[in-house]
């Protein structure tokens, strides 16, 4: 098995960098992704446990991009420095990422949740902050049981207390990612809710920016989609990844790292023979 995303504390996950490994080479994984939201800071901690325990890393950052419909992540897969555009995309999104943030602890003053930012930033431990680091605070100080209620009650489009994300212009996150090595891959692409009449055009679209692959697999979807995506990312001389997007049990306890779709397990050729061959294969180096 192999897993070509996941997170760790460096932004929401629940391991850290170097457990998050040790975890991966204990389930028998062959290669793992570390694709933190935002922040390339758990790069170097998992790079250097993989070299101990013998595991093929792949150094990457899932980056959020504005986009109209739905939600759009771009994974940066196979990064080998931080480029000047890297740094730069990164730090536009820590600054909005502080001001939502800032603004839904207001919200959540409003609707009698006292809790402030500096408490869940405390508490977080970590530069990326996010919806989970507060519902995790929420739980702590006894307004909420568990985690999922503080985005079907307070953050969900819709809800008190959902403030707007800021994103990323799609061909400056190409850019940032290319320039540091790495190869763009849009993270589960059903999430933009784009029909499968418009998909393939879509796709087309965000291909022309420079996008050069598909996570065709990821646990948020069915079999049969996966399949879909698979073939329309070959057809269009794409790569197709997979992955679980990995937060750890406590986050989402359905998603386990090295499976997929259906619960599947991922294969070795998403990594081996789809995204291998088209990587350098050099160290990441700061």
């Amino acid at each position: 098995m192999i897993d070509l995303h996941t997170h760790s504390t460096a932004s929401d996950g629940t391991y850290t960098p170097e457990q998050l490994i040790a975890y991966a080479h204990a389930k028998n994984l062959k290669a793992i992704a570390l694709t933190d939201h935002d922040t390339i800071d758990g790069i170097i901690e998992a790079q250097k446990m993989a070299k101990k325990l013998d595991i093929e890393f792949i150094p990457g950052i899932e980056l959020s991009i504005q986009w109209p419909t739905g939600e759009f992540h771009l994974l940066g897969l196979g990064l080998q420095t931080a480029s000047d555009e890297l740094k730069a995309a990164i730090e536009f999104l820590r600054q909005e990422r502080d001001n939502r943030n800032q603004k839904m602890a207001e919200k959540l003053q409003e609707q009698g949740i006292n809790i402030t930012y500096d408490e869940v930033a405390e508490k977080a431990g970590t530069k990326t902050i996010g919806r989970p680091h507060f519902a995790s605070l929420m739980i702590e100080k006894g307004f909420i049981k568990v985690r999922q209620q503080a985005f079907d009650k307070y953050f969900a489009k819709g809800r008190p207390c959902y403030v707007e994300r800021t994103g990323l212009d799609l061909e400056a996150a190409v850019k940032a990612i290319k320039t540091s090595g790495g190869i763009p891959v849009q993270a589960h692409p059903l999430s933009m809710y784009v029909s499968w009449g418009k998909m393939e055009d879509k796709i087309i679209e965000i291909q022309s920016t420079g996008v050069e692959g598909l996570e065709a697999w990821h646990p948020g979807i069915r079999v049969a989609e996966a399949y879909r995506l698979e073939e329309l990312a070959h057809k269009l001389g794409m790569i197709a990844t997979a992955g679980s997007d990995f937060h750890g049990e406590k986050v989402r306890a359905d998603r386990k790292i090295g499976y997929t779709a259906g619960k599947s397990k991922i294969e070795d050729r998403y990594w081996y023979d789809e995204l291998k061959p088209k990587l350098k294969g050099k160290e990441f180096m700061l």
